[in-house]
């Protein structure tokens, strides 16, 4: 084994047996503060779509740009910048380091989406919130990768669970702030532009978070800088807790060699295609067909949520009265679910998640302005409870299952399809809607729900328990 190699096994060996210490449950909620507006971005567009409709600035139906919904070119917007955000700039985070991506990202992202907020034009309101979506779409590979590079193999999956929790925080409080602030002006400034400036916050306080933040010592080791990784990784440790180097056994794991450890330009083209290679290849294409398909069913729930209550009799405020109780869900079940989450294999756990949201998704296709509160409830929090589960399970497996040095640029390839699959997913909503009614749609993001289950569990890998080095 050549010494890059062998120093890459031996920070990953030291990594595993950290133990589960207060200072590594602060990472975690640290990285899940960046992670907290893209959740924030994603929840955004349904009510900010309404807003936008109250505020007369949105056109009903297919009156908006180019006869099409203003509604469905805004989500369309959304993930088109999320889209070019993870396949065009994630690499980056292999190139520059995760903690420099994880704080320009959050810093674009944020000076965007205010910008946005002064807009008052369909086309300009989609153009700048095309440019934020940009910097999300970066972050959240860079999180994802972090995450998965400085956490211990025995709670890895707890730990993708807890930072899912913290990040869908944001889910109520747009749920909550939409509810209060739409329709309506406050302080002479119309509901939805408040909406737009919360991310502020972020870029006021992500200098700090970055501070304490260290650079991933696996992906030091991974680009030949072994001497960091392990001034790194001793930090790391001493923070941990006393004894935390001599708390196990260090058993290295074998690391698979990657043809492209040297720098310049060649070796650059074949970073780029080393995900096709074996293998890789196989785990590439299962995500992208995983992606094309979980997207209809998990962003046609958020986003089109109140408006497919909307179509099926419920009011506007009813619709962001019962948005505002199950966006409570995603950000409880996560922590119910740490119980499971190192436990059960991981794509097993996306398979129930996906085919629980199928199934309880096809019963709100029933729910009209006439149904009972607690019922509609109760089907709508399971929905959100089987998605959650979904959610951050493949976010925990895709960041697994490829090596450090390509990590970014291929979570990024395949997360783009997620993204790709939004943009027309939210015409194909729109046309299910207009069509078939509020059923049809939800029939269809049942559909895509069956069959993101399929995919992984007849061609997904198993990793529960296992090194990164090992998957």
């Amino acid at each position: 084994m050549s010494p890059g190699l062998a120093a890459e096994s031996d920070i990953g060996a030291r990594l595993d047996r950290l133990p589960a210490s207060p200072y590594l449950w602060w990472l975690v909620a640290l990285l899940s503060f960046g992670a907290f507006f893209e959740i924030y971005d994603v929840f955004l567009s349904a009510p900010l779509s309404l807003g936008l409709l109250a505020a007369g600035v949105f056109h009903a139906r297919a009156a908006g740009l180019f006869g099409l919904s203003d509604q469905a070119t805004f989500v369309a917007a959304t993930f088109a910048g999320l889209w070019l955000g993870t396949v065009g700039f994630s690499a980056i985070a292999d190139r520059l380091g995760r903690r420099p991506v994880f704080t320009l990202a959050l810093v674009w992202y944020a000076a965007a989406t205010m910008v946005m907020g002064l807009q008052s034009t369909p086309l300009s309101i989609d153009a700048w919130r095309f440019v934020a979506s940009v910097g999300v779409g970066v972050e959240l590979v860079a999180i994802d990768c972090y995450l998965a590079e400085l956490m211990p193999r025995r709670i890895r999956g707890r730990a993708f669970a807890v930072s899912a929790s913290i990040q869908f925080l944001s889910a109520p409080l747009v749920a909550i702030l939409a509810w209060g602030l739409i329709p309506g002006n406050h302080f002479g400034i119309a509901g939805w532009r408040w909406l737009a400036f919360v991310p502020g916050v972020g870029a006021v306080l992500v200098w700090w978070v970055r501070r304490a933040l260290p650079e991933s010592p696996r992906w030091l080791a991974a680009h030949g800088r072994p001497e960091e990784a392990d001034r790194v990784m001793t930090l790391i440790e001493t923070r941990a807790g006393a004894g935390a180097r001599a708390s196990s056994p260090l058993v290295a794991s074998p690391v698979v060699p990657v043809a492209f450890r040297d720098a310049g330009w060649k070796p650059a083209l074949r970073e780029n295609v080393s995900q096709w290679r074996p293998p890789y290849r196989k785990r590439t294409i299962v995500l992208i067909v995983f992606h094309l398909f979980q997207t209809v069913g998990y962003y046609g729930f958020a986003n089109w949520l109140p408006t497919l209550l909307v179509s099926q009799g419920v009011t506007i405020g009813g619709s962001l009265a019962y948005a505002a109780v199950i966006a409570l869900v995603p950000t409880l079940a996560p922590l119910v679910f740490t119980a499971v989450a190192d436990r059960a294999e991981r794509k097993w756990l996306i398979i129930g998640g996906a085919l629980t949201a199928a199934v309880f998704g096809l019963m709100m296709s029933g729910m009209t302005g006439r149904s009972n509160f607690l019922v509609f409830t109760l089907i709508g929090a399971v929905t959100a409870a089987g998605l959650s589960l979904m959610s951050f399970a493949y976010h925990a497996y895709q960041s697994e299952i490829f090596p450090t040095a390509i990590r970014a640029r291929a979570v990024g390839l395949v997360y783009s399809f997620s993204r790709l699959s939004a943009v027309f997913s939210g015409y194909l909503i729109a046309a299910a809607l207009g069509r078939f009614g509020g059923a049809g749609a939800f029939a269809l993001i049942s559909a895509a729900m069956i069959v993101v289950a399929l995919t992984i569990g007849l061609f997904g890998p198993r990793t529960r328990g296992l090194a990164l080095e090992w998957i």
